[in-house]
């Protein structure tokens, strides 16, 4: 500041110690220090929010820096504006003393300016004989100076978080688009799958998005319409899977019956040619070829469930996409407690607390073997999670395994729906994995 002591309102104005706060923030400025005030003032419109200000303090502030001589704001240069009522009127787009008053007092309560009032609360300044400024009264900028690092953090801040509400609102308009896209895709191609009870759900999540929200309100959404996005996926690409191998099966049946047509060792007995006697040279009573040379389908892999495709079942050992630990922590933690040590740390984990609580739940090894089979090791782990979350409400939780078993099977269970309404019937909270 340019007193080296505290100076205190004119008139009825009263003393603050906010204001006295300022006032040693603005005797605490760096030696050297400059700014470009129309790049700080720039900063403070984008800090705006976190600063406490109205468009209309910005206003008054902007016309105040006008009558700033130089652009760069120095203490070395003076720090005092000293405009009359009329002249900041002008410079403020017109603005009424009244209004004006008003906003000047928005900008000292924030920290940004302070009052040097003189005896008779008159705004000017004495020049010395060189016409240099000897002491002056009006406004001093120095608490401008002296939180511009501040200032430049919180403008840098809220440039992030515009940028991240800014992505997030696109990240959702594309899971939306999304998602109303592949349910009608699935619906127009007959998929399997409760895909009305999936509408239900992304309709409840669009009609929770507000108007104007903040990144904190929209990525819970975001998270949520991705999982349903994820299920929409998931039973679709298991639609493609199942058609894929009934096309490779019918082009095998095709090619066993095509390969050899005048073949007749399904029918009839093998010939076996006596030592040192040729075999015929036509088809007929030819040797069945030993079995390493017969014609074999190509065993389909047993994926991550161990368990291979069959004919009646095209698409088992193609195991559901699974979900990632914390949320399926966040949906069910109960299953924490059975975890190594009262922890889950990894997947691990996670399937060795299914084992403990299958057994508890009174689940047969069997029942659970299938699942593993059906869904996947991480999915059965996580079925077995949710059983234990709801046990209150499963009579037969064996039974019920089972069901969601050949469900899956069939292409008709989604994992998702069941762990988003675990998550909101638990409120959201978390508990550490370990």
């Amino acid at each position: 500041m340019e007193s080296g002591y505290v100076t205190t309102p004119f008139g009825r104005r009263p003393m603050s110690l906010g204001m006295l706060a300022s006032q040693q923030l603005a005797g605490t400025i760096e030696p050297g220090m400059m700014r470009s005030k129309w790049k700080l003032f720039r900063a403070i419109c984008e800090a705006r929010p976190a600063l406490g200000l109205t468009d209309r303090a910005l206003t008054v502030l902007d016309a105040l820096l006008t009558f700033y001589p130089d652009d760069e704001i120095s203490e070395e240069k003076g720090l005092i504006v000293f405009p009359s009522n009329a002249q900041l009127s002008l410079r403020a787009r017109g603005m009424t003393p009244a209004t004006l008053r008003r906003h000047l007092a928005v900008l000292v309560e924030a920290g940004l300016i302070l009052r040097k009032d003189s005896p008779n609360g008159k705004r000017y300044a004495r020049r010395d004989s060189a016409g240099a400024i000897g002491e002056a009264y009006g406004f001093s900028i120095a608490p401008l100076l002296a939180r511009a690092v501040e200032i430049e953090n919180l403008a840098a801040q809220a440039v992030a978080d515009r940028e991240l509400l800014r992505a997030t609102r696109e990240r959702l308009t594309i899971c939306r688009r999304d998602i109303s896209k592949l349910i009608s895709a699935a619906i127009d191609e007959a998929v399997p799958g409760d895909w009305e009870q999936m509408t239900v759900m992304f309709r409840a999540l669009v009609a929770r998005i507000p108007r104007v929200a903040s990144t904190e309100e929209l990525a819970p959404l975001l998270e949520e319409m991705g999982l349903l996005r994820d299920e929409a996926v998931n039973l679709l690409e298991r639609r493609i899977k199942r058609e894929k191998l009934d096309a490779n099966e019918s082009q095998i049946e095709r090619h066993k019956q095509n390969s050899n047509p005048n073949s007749t060792t399904e029918l009839e007995p093998s010939f076996d040619p006596k030592q040192g006697e040729k075999a015929p040279a036509n088809n007929e009573g030819m040797a069945e070829p030993p079995d390493s040379q017969r014609l074999k389908l190509p065993r389909p892999s047993a994926g991550s469930g161990g368990k291979a495709p069959n004919a009646a079942n095209p698409i088992a050992g193609h195991s559901l996409k699974s979900f990632p630990l914390g949320l399926v922590l966040q949906a069910c933690p109960a299953i924490l407690d059975y975890g190594p040590g009262g922890a889950i740390a990894n997947w691990r984990d996670l399937m060795s607390a299914a084992v403990v609580v299958r057994s508890m739940l009174g689940v047969s090894p069997s029942a659970y073997e299938e699942a593993c089979a059906g869904m996947g090791p991480e999915n059965a782990a996580t079925v077995i999670a949710c059983i234990l979350e709801r046990g209150g409400h499963i009579n037969s939780p064996g039974g019920y395994l089972r069901d969601l078993t050949r469900r899956t099977e069939r292409g008709e269970f989604a994992i998702g729906p069941m762990l988003m309404a675990l998550v909101r019937a638990n409120g959201g909270a978390k508990r550490h994995a370990g």
